[in-house]
């Protein structure tokens, strides 16, 4: 890994492939603007005078286009290497004209890098792919839900955050019910082979959450009890709302990770436990063969004076000892419920 701060060059360092265009939303009390397109020179003519932007950047792949947007709104050289670092752990920064919240989108068990800045008159959204996750954002703006367009741009921070949020809860109720269902087919010991490769899964999921939801949530705080002139007051109740919801889902990870211990203690015991039984099966017919392998290996030596070789019956008497001697061995295990 080189270090960044002897690097002047921007580097997308993901997987993802998608094309860099830009989804523009520019509004006012009275007008929404949209925009899509890969120009970011045009679209800056279709910003409102005096109303709210928010531009949605989706695929980091081309950095000259992150760059320029970015150099635009006054965005800082190494908040943009930030931005552009998958790898990147959550993190909340306060700066003096905007402030940055770099998180993960989790879907369909895929954790996707999102950045929110936010200033006085814009927001920024990054995402690594093209997708529907803040569709339901736009629309409350062109229906202008709780009077959205009426609200400064920290509103729309703490409803776009709020989404990434709820998209946490929805994981973590996920992880919760799947924890659930093991739980329910542990205490069942139904034997499923499954089990283990659906706890591990359940377990790279939670890890997920985890390493995403915790350092906002020791790192959030810090921006709603700030004195930045970027945060209205009216606002705040949004922002300790998004900060309850974040709490929760910091809950839920405990709680998922105690379940988590005791399962995998349970699915340990379930595993011992049977492998007892197959040993004490093992163990039962090996006693039941061993007294007639005594009797076989004394009958199969090649001495020549063997009273039994010469007895007329003796090939069926000694069947009948060995049946014997197996159904008596066989009762007494029966009786000692090592069946």
């Amino acid at each position: 890994m080189k270090n960044n701060l002897l690097s002047d060059k921007l580097a997308y360092n993901g997987d993802t492939k998608t094309r860099t265009h830009l989804h523009l939303c520019s509004y006012t009390v009275d007008r929404v603007e949209e925009a899509a397109g890969d120009d970011f020179g045009e679209m800056k003519s279709r910003f409102q005078p005096d109303g709210i932007t928010w531009l949605q950047i989706h695929g980091l792949e081309d950095t000259d286009a992150v760059q320029t947007v970015c150099t635009h709104f006054g965005i800082d050289f190494l908040v943009m290497q930030d931005i552009l670092n998958t790898d990147h752990a959550s993190k909340v920064e306060e700066h003096d004209q905007y402030n940055v919240i770099i998180a993960k989108q989790i879907m369909g068990g895929e954790a996707m890098q999102v950045s929110l800045v936010q200033g006085a008159d814009f927001v920024l959204t990054f995402q690594e792919r093209d997708n529907d996750f803040f569709d339901d954002v736009m629309r409350a703006i062109r229906n202008n839900v709780l009077k959205i367009r009426t609200r400064q741009s920290d509103y729309l921070f703490s409803v776009l955050l709020n989404g990434l949020i709820t998209g946490y809860m929805s994981v973590a109720a996920a992880i919760s019910d799947g924890l659930e269902e093991l739980e329910s087919a542990l205490l069942a010991d139904t034997g499923d082979r499954d089990i283990g490769v659906q706890m591990q899964e359940l377990r790279r999921d939670y890890m997920q959450l985890k390493r995403t939801v915790l350092p906002l949530k020791e790192q959030y705080s810090r921006l709603f009890r700030s004195d930045s002139s970027l945060l209205h007051r009216v606002n705040r109740p949004f922002f300790n709302d998004v900060n309850d919801h974040l709490l929760n889902v910091a809950q839920n990870i405990d709680i998922c990770r105690e379940t988590l211990s005791s399962l995998m203690d349970l699915y340990i015991s379930n595993n011992d436990l049977r492998m007892n039984d197959i040993m004490k099966r093992l163990t039962v017919v090996s006693t039941i063969f061993i007294p007639l392998t005594f009797l076989v290996g004394v009958w199969g030596m090649n001495f020549r004076n063997m009273p039994e070789l010469e007895w007329e019956h003796g090939y069926i008497l000694a069947w009948g000892v060995m049946i014997v001697i197996g159904f008596v061995t066989y009762l007494f295990f029966r009786t000692k419920k090592w069946r």
